[in-house]
């Protein structure tokens, strides 16, 4: 799946960082899609390099910002701001996941907006951003990424852990305990899982993953987010005397 010079450009003014456009392309390709198109480069080695530059700017980030945050707390800040989870909401807040190029099987999965292969493409671009503009460049680059999720701390806290979040959601909205159904696709050495979330006999919102665990928290943060979205709405509507909605099932 290639996108245009239109679209690249588009891509480009979200990133906010010039790469070349030959790094940028191999950054996007996934290697369902080189395999596809006979073993041309793909991104693995980029994300690759992309997780290192991550880890260490987060990690430095953390250090300097939190002086008394002990080893134990900036472990798990850090564990959180470069989980699947987290970087895969940054990909979708820059509208990565249509500039991904896949083979034909992961586009018939919806491939674009599995986490798994959105948060390796946001590591492979800053691999590709620190060979093209250099660490000082990519740091940055990182850095204006991450910041959106430091910025809201309530949303941060439920990247770090979304199952417990969206429970103490759920109870504090006087409803029932989440209840998490999963399924799974695919042969052993490669399954796929699919979680819903339910609360009250009701389907919230999907997630998923290849692992159980993955699946359920990405099913869990998208019900917080659906969850306090609308006990924000209710909030909302009740000084103005609208009627509030309830959250509609994810897809």
């Amino acid at each position: 799946m290639s996108g245009t010079n239109a679209s690249r450009a588009d891509l480009a003014r979200a990133l906010g960082v010039d790469v070349s456009p030959a790094l940028l392309e191999q950054a996007l390709t996934h290697r369902s899609f080189a395999y596809e198109n006979g073993g041309i480069p793909h991104n693995e080695r980029l994300e690759f390099l992309g997780d290192s530059i991550l880890g260490q700017a987060v990690t430095v980030m953390l250090y300097r910002e939190n002086p008394t945050l002990d080893e134990g707390d900036l472990a798990k800040r850090r564990a959180s701001l470069v989980s699947t989870l987290a970087l895969a909401e940054v990909a979708r807040s820059i509208g990565l996941g249509s500039h991904i190029r896949l083979g034909r099987g992961e586009l018939l999965t919806g491939g674009n907006d599995k986490s798994s292969i959105l948060a390796d493409t946001v590591e492979a671009v800053i691999g590709a951003v620190y060979l093209d503009a250099g660490a000082d460049d990519a740091t940055a680059f990182v850095l204006r990424l991450i910041r959106p999720l430091l910025e809201n701390p309530e949303r941060f806290g439920a990247a770090m852990d979304p199952k417990t979040s969206l429970q103490e959601l759920a109870a504090r909205l006087g409803r029932e305990a989440p209840v998490y159904t999963l399924t799974d696709t695919g042969p052993d050495h490669s399954k796929k899982f699919r979680a819903v979330v339910s609360l009250d006999s009701e389907d919230i919102a999907s997630g998923v993953g290849s692992s159980k665990k993955q699946a359920e928290m990405a099913a869990a943060l998208e019900a917080w987010t659906l969850l306090r979205t609308a006990a924000e709405s209710a909030v909302a509507t009740a000084e103005t005397g609208a009627s509030p909605s309830r959250p509609a099932a994810g897809s």
